[in-house]
């Protein structure tokens, strides 16, 4: 029988009991709930603000990134190529291209005023290629060809700068394409080398002939344009070549005719502005055209225009001596005076037609030998170089029927062999392979003169000569031990 002593203490050991459980029961839910909130804060923590800097310093993007990968395409969506593979596309599908992860910031951080330091072992030879930015100044587009860049294995692109598209109009600028290119080269950690061509009508020379290309009128107008450049993208100028071909009437039209003399003033006046402004940024002087016409109007032989550009002063007032050469069916290393017969050939210049201009070597040997003649150590930027090749076309440009004697398996031979011999001449520092893209930016058009030295070929299929200088860049860097 119980007692209702023993009732009583059954009732509090009841009582206590359930306050007991109940205090347990909010502890428990009040640790359940903290953990919830700290797991969601560390997840959403996870997502964290990263800096990055473009390759030889740069300036830094912001760039937002998570613990999962970057996002890739299925095998199905259409993309530029990568290095290792081929994506076949129609050349309607050109503005669709390149849908790649091109994850580059909208808003990202000005930029230092910080010039550029010189890039990694200064005049160490390095490889870089021309892009050409697409018309409708497609972001993803140009990422694509970007990476492309990377893909290659250099670390510089070459980009035209057309002064007279940007500032059409005194005071009034057209950045667009400016902009697009350096969000893009920054994310991918690139170097830029702009040229810087064409002056705009309102600054030309009252009464010169304004359908072909030529200098301002006074040299303040290019070289505050420049300026605007340098400022606007402070540390991301890595290089300047002033002008283009400067011995070639169709580029340099002036009431004062051809001149070097006027060139080297020009060039003087910009170098000095740039040691003020940016002075880690490279000044290469203009490129000159290879060329066995010597009139003294509609051209300047550039072995003579080069000597009368080192004798008003060149040398003082550039870090890097301009070149091009764009070659015809003859190997890099062949000289003009000891040119095998191929009989086989269609195009017969360098075979019965001798001169220097027919031959890559000839012609840089010939401008250091002028360079070295002057007691300078100066080396040369070769600004431009390739070989064009219609094998894969369906036409040859007018004009460039040696193409038509080349084959893909030959042009990938001639970069190797160029690449090698620049190298190993200890004579060049920078070299622009011409080019990675005008091809599809030209649907492939055979009359085009710029299609046939494309690396890109017709499908979007890599042509071997980029496997080539891939693999020829990967192992020089290996064997210098810079990668």
């Amino acid at each position: 029988m119980t007692t209702p002593m023993k009732r009583q203490q059954a009732r509090g050991q009841i009582r206590g009991f359930v306050l007991i459980w109940t205090f347990i029961t909010l502890i428990m839910g009040l640790a359940t709930f903290l953990a919830i909130f700290f797991a969601a804060n560390q997840s959403t923590s996870s997502e964290t603000t990263t800096t990055q800097f473009g390759a030889g310093g740069g300036d830094p993007i912001v760039v937002i990134s998570s613990n999962t990968p970057l996002p890739t395409l299925p095998p199905t969506e259409t993309a530029i190529p990568s290095a290792t593979s081929t994506v076949e596309i129609q050349p309607s599908q050109v503005a669709q291209v390149a849908q790649v992860n091109t994850e580059v910031p909208t808003n990202t951080p000005a930029p230092t005023n910080t010039p550029p330091p010189l890039p990694d072992e200064d005049d160490v030879f390095q490889a870089g290629i021309q892009v050409q930015v697409p018309q409708d100044l497609n972001a993803e587009l140009l990422g694509g060809y970007y990476r492309n860049v990377t893909d290659l294995g250099v670390n510089w692109v070459k980009q035209q700068v057309r002064w007279e598209l940007i500032e059409p109009e005194q005071g009034q600028y057209n950045w667009g394409e400016l902009d697009l290119i350096f969000s893009q080269s920054r994310y991918w950690q690139i170097n830029v080398m702009l040229s810087i061509v064409t002056a705009p009508e309102w600054a030309r020379e009252q009464g010169v002939n304004t359908s072909q290309h030529g200098p301002p009128r006074t040299n303040d107008l290019y070289v505050n344009f420049v300026r605007t450049i340098l400022e606007r993208y402070p540390g991301q100028v890595f290089a300047i070549e002033v002008w283009n071909e400067q011995n070639l009437d169709r580029e340099w039209t002036s009431i004062r005719g051809l001149s070097a003399s006027n060139y080297v003033s020009l060039l003087r006046d910009t170098y000095n502005m740039v040691q003020e402004v940016s002075s880690g940024t490279i000044v290469i002087s203009g490129a000159l055209s290879p060329t066995g016409l010597d009139n003294g109007i509609g051209a300047i032989n550039d072995f003579r225009y080069m000597q009368q550009m080192i004798d008003a002063g060149l040398l003082d007032v550039a870090d890097c001596v301009g070149a091009h050469h764009n070659g015809y069916n003859i190997g890099p290393t062949v000289a003009y005076d000891n040119v095998p017969n191929d009989p086989t050939a269609r195009f017969r210049g360098p075979f019965d037609n001798p001169h220097h201009s027919w031959s890559f070597r000839s012609t840089l040997e010939g401008y250091i030998q002028r360079i070295r003649a002057a007691g300078s150590d100066k080396k040369l930027c070769v600004t431009e170089f390739g070989w064009a090749v219609t094998e894969d076309l369906t036409g040859t440009p007018a004009g460039f029927e040696f193409a038509d004697d080349n084959t893909l398996a030959e042009q990938a031979q001639f970069f190797v062999e160029a690449m090698s011999f620049m190298e190993g001449s200890n004579n060049i520092w920078l070299a622009f392979v011409w080019n990675l893209n005008y091809g599809p930016q030209a649907n492939w058009d055979p009359s085009n003169d710029n299609t046939p030295y494309s690396l890109i070929g017709p499908g979007f299929e890599f042509r071997p000569a980029f496997g080539a200088i891939r693999d020829w860049y990967a192992a020089y860097e290996e064997r210098i031990g810079r990668n």
